[in-house]
């Protein structure tokens, strides 16, 4: 905000003569006296030069909402901040979210999204927290019916024999695949189902579920959390941590996808980084990837990678028909070394950080929402 005075006007900010410390004292008395900031915001509607007033009061009344908030502020609106969000409303703290964008603008809405832990470290967290968002997703199926959310068998293709994984277990259906079933280029393979979620409807469904449990979102750009005056903040910045928290072990990897109206009946995977392909059947779309490109920043669609993915996924799909593509999108997954899920503290704030997700931060939100919500709860009652 320009807190420069107007020529001619000596130091008041406004042309009709308010002056902004009285302001600011009845704009802070006023927010927490409803009927009087009323009257304060209708006087300013009275005065001669009105429309300037309302321009710079109304970032103010903003700016006092925002100090001394007593509840949970989340930073960040993509899947893992509106899971958290929505957790810590559940539990009973009162919460809001601050973000620069919100759905359909976010990395989120380009996420696949098959449950699959992918490019996520620590494993030992990271099985943990994606089995209990397994198990949510098909909660929020079966219970509440959320057709945008479907189970769906696929095929993980491996070049040499290996132990299942951690999760292989827990997991509604897990088995080895025959030899017979194995194709060429590969020695060993798995099966799974798994939810597949259409986020161009999960993502509104969560920010609605968000705000009927009497969330509030505002858009804005946050330069530094220690702007935040909260009692607790969240920190699911994603990317964006990397500036925030000054985290250079976060990093881009970018992933291209192409969407496609065919569909192969069962998806088809190669999980490797080097060499990434998957065929993801949605109800809509089946979504054909990918890269993985580490430390690429550009969200252009390249026509290289384009030909490469088709390439690739004709190799485990052989009656992929190009002539079916309808659309294609770029998304930088935020990856780290591991994912940061801990408490931070100093003289003046507290925050849980809950980024670093890389591809898998559908798979892994809702463990990581549960978390996050136990440590929130711990830090306020003391």
């Amino acid at each position: 905000m320009d807190h420069c005075p107007h020529d001619g006007h000596g130091g008041s900010p406004f042309s009709d003569g308010w002056t902004l410390g009285p302001l600011l004292t009845l704009l802070f008395f006023g927010m927490n006296q409803p009927p009087f900031g009323l009257l304060i915001f209708g006087i300013s509607l009275s005065k001669p030069n009105a429309s300037v007033a309302i321009e710079r009061v109304f970032p103010l009344m903003l700016l006092a909402a925002r100090m001394g908030f007593q509840g949970c502020t989340v930073v960040g609106a993509g899947v893992i901040g509106l899971s958290c969000g929505i957790r810590l409303l559940e539990s009973g703290l009162e919460t809001r979210i601050l973000s620069k964008d919100v759905t359909p603008h976010t990395v989120s809405d380009i996420a696949a999204a098959w449950w699959y832990p992918f490019l996520a470290e620590p494993v030992e967290k990271t099985t943990r927290w994606s089995v209990e968002t397994y198990y949510e997703l098909l909660r929020l199926k079966e219970d509440l019916r959320l057709g945008f959310i479907t189970m769906r068998k696929g095929v993980e293709y491996l070049v040499e024999p290996c132990p299942p994984p951690g999760w292989a277990g827990d997991i509604s259906h897990f088995r080895a695949i025959r030899q017979d079933e194995v194709i060429e280029g590969y020695q060993h393979g798995w099966e799974i189902e798994a939810p597949v979620i259409e986020m161009g409807h999960y993502l509104p469904w969560l920010m609605e579920r968000f705000l009927s449990l009497g969330g509030d979102i505002e858009l804005t750009n946050i330069a530094s959390l220690s702007d935040i005056n909260s009692r607790l903040v969240v920190n699911c910045t994603g990317l964006g941590a990397r500036d925030l928290c000054r985290d250079e072990n976060i990093v881009p990897v970018r992933g291209q996808i192409i969407y496609i109206d065919q569909d192969p009946g069962f998806g088809r995977f190669d999980q490797r980084p080097e060499n990434l392909i998957y065929t993801i059947p949605r109800r809509d779309v089946t979504v054909l990837g990918g890269t993985a490109q580490r430390g690429d920043w550009h969200e252009e669609i390249r026509k290289e990678d384009t030909l490469e993915i088709l390439q690739k996924c004709s190799a485990l799909w052989p009656e992929l028909d190009r002539s079916k593509i309808i659309g294609e999108a770029v998304g930088l997954r935020p990856s780290r070394n591991e994912v940061r899920l801990e408490v931070e503290r100093s003289e003046d704030s507290v925050i849980i950080h809950n980024y670093g997700h890389g591809g898998a931060g559908v798979t892994l939100s809702w463990g990581c929402a549960d978390e996050v919500t136990s440590l929130a709860q711990g830090l306020l009652e003391t």
